[in-house]
């Protein structure tokens, strides 16, 4: 009897220990930040978005509860969002001056610091998967136009008409800039998307997708495809993407400034990511950042009316946003 009991309470503290450590994840994502309302947001237009939302937050979630890397998860949960018409990267992108579409896209890997990236790219339907090629097989980090293309088609990703990425929604916000000449309202400027993930393996990962400021020239880019502006992860720190005016996120190596005010102030993210954000507005900028740490703290804060956010926990824990 005494046996029989000793293998019980032994069988009981073995499943304890396992609930105790077994593994956890997360992940949190971003469809942009700016000038929104509920008043100017229709109700059926706002659950289209919480819809995507989602499904994204869903297909993130799946990949890291069956043992997918954090890389996995982010590159498949950004083409949800690249794949929909409602946010400023791949399918629903701005146009630029000349009246083309270019995206840009960065992903980085927290354990090993490896990162990819790729600006200008008018041919590749989903360019986190072009980023993420980059950088597991090349040498480079970073490739733009031209080259970028080539490169994708050598490592076998099919091309699209530059017409793909297409809306009426899109052109005539475009039209509306030419015919009034003015800087493109805040909405224009902000629809970026990113992800960040932590997996059960403990390593962290964040991308970043977008197609820019409507009516930019000149061959211009943001801060979404530059490592430690708008994208960035360590796994001793966290990950991060960036949604905003990508000139200030740039001047600020905002990403990266924020890994830094945790590495060697020991701020806790949310402080952190705050903190940053506080500098982005003294300086006359717009926009947000999520961020997720290596024990699966959350961060998604911004500066302005809006942003579309959300994240899941392995424990259940879910939230799905717009406005403040």
């Amino acid at each position: 009897m005494r046996q029989v009991f000793f293998y019980m309470a032994f069988f009981l503290i073995y499943l304890s220990s396992g609930a105790q450590t077994s593994p956890k994840y997360a992940l949190v994502i971003h469809g942009g930040a700016g000038v929104m309302s509920e008043k100017s947001m229709t109700s059926e237009i706002q659950n289209e978005y919480l819809r995507v939302l989602n499904k994204a937050l869903q297909v993130g979630d799946s990949v890291l509860l069956h043992g997918g890397t954090c890389l996995d998860a982010v590159e498949k949960t950004i083409i949800i969002l690249e794949d929909s018409p409602l946010f400023n990267a791949g399918k629903g992108a701005v146009f630029t001056h000349e009246g083309t579409i270019e995206l840009d896209a960065s992903v980085m890997d927290g354990k090993t610091l490896a990162a990819g990236a790729v600006s200008g790219i008018k041919d590749i339907r989903n360019p986190i998967s072009l980023a993420r090629t980059v950088m597991e097989k090349s040498e480079h980090v970073f490739l733009t136009g031209i080259g970028a293309s080539q490169f994708a088609v050598e490592q076998g990703f099919k091309t699209v008409e530059n017409s793909y990425f297409f809306t009426e929604k899109r052109y005539k916000s475009l039209q509306e800039l030419l015919k009034k000449e003015r800087e493109p309202a805040t909405g224009d400027k902000h629809g970026t998307v990113g992800c960040v993930a932590l997996d059960t393996f403990g390593n962290i990962a964040a991308g970043t997708s977008t197609g820019g400021m409507t009516n930019k020239k000149y061959g211009r880019v943001g801060d979404s495809p530059v490592i430690g502006a708008g994208t960035y992860a360590n796994n001793q720190t966290g990950g991060f993407s960036c949604t905003g005016h990508g000139e200030f996120y740039i001047r600020l190596g905002f990403s990266r400034d924020i890994s830094a005010m945790m590495e060697y102030r020991k701020m806790n993210i949310r402080k952190a990511c705050r903190a940053e954000i506080d500098k982005l507005t003294k300086m006359g900028g717009t926009g947000g950042v999520i961020g997720l740490d290596r024990k699966g703290n959350i961060a998604m804060e911004f500066n302005t009316s809006g942003m579309f956010r959300g994240y899941i926990k392995s424990n259940g824990e879910k939230e799905v946003a717009i406005f403040k």
